[in-house]
């Protein structure tokens, strides 16, 4: 798909230095036009209209509602938008939360001037730019860990269990009754050493068990 230019561009970050070096960067080249930057996601929610990105470069840690929330709400908005994620973390929670909300890509603020100029290229072109250790992550989060104490049939009930299902829901989908599913959770509650239902799940995404 041949790429059209300019590339209308709309910032939002709440450090303004960082959010001027943005715009001067972008704006230095024919190839990026930035319509609009903000320092908070509401102001750039009610100007989509009027400054119409194809891209948007999203802080996440911003006042007022989050990144991760203008995100999702943007893209119940504008579908067709590609939101960028620029921010200082890296935790996989972070990560994965915007991920989730529709984010096409997350970079690092230490990312230099050409990464950053063929990250919104690359996410125009349908990819999903991202800095190396965040690539890292998302990769190391799909690599399940071997080692699992659970049984395969324990691991399919706990990952519907952290999809929300409810044991009615677990059972039909397994087919299996809802005593099989009970007694499921009770060994894996042991094996796991957690006493609740949130624990297991947060151990076991913690160990990459599902």
């Amino acid at each position: 798909m041949k790429q059209e230019y300019p590339i209308y561009i709309v910032i939002v970050e709440d450090d303004e230095i960082i959010r001027d070096g943005f715009v001067e960067l972008l704006n230095s080249s024919e190839k990026f036009n930035c319509t609009g930057n903000y320092d908070n996601c509401e102001e750039a929610i009610k100007n989509l209209d009027q400054d119409s990105p194809d891209v948007i470069l999203m802080d996440i840690e911003l006042p007022g509602i989050s990144g991760i929330e203008g995100i999702t709400r943007i893209k119940k908005l504008k579908k067709d938008i590609d939101i960028i994620t620029v921010s200082v973390h890296d935790d996989d929670d972070r990560v994965f939360k915007a991920l989730c909300a529709g984010a096409s890509g997350y970079l690092t603020k230490n990312i230099t001037p050409e990464k950053l100029m063929d990250s919104i290229e690359e996410a125009c072109r349908g990819g999903a730019p991202m800095s190396t250790n965040i690539a890292r992550l998302v990769v190391h989060s799909f690599q399940r860990n071997t080692d699992s104490p659970l049984s395969p049939r324990e691991t399919e009930v706990l990952q519907l269990l952290a999809k929300g299902k409810s044991y009615t829901m677990i059972a039909g989908e397994l087919f299996i009754d809802k005593e099989t599913v009970r007694s499921h959770l009770k060994n894996i509650y042991i094996k796991l050493e957690v006493n609740s239902k949130s624990q297991a799940i947060e151990k076991a995404t913690k160990e990459r068990l599902i």
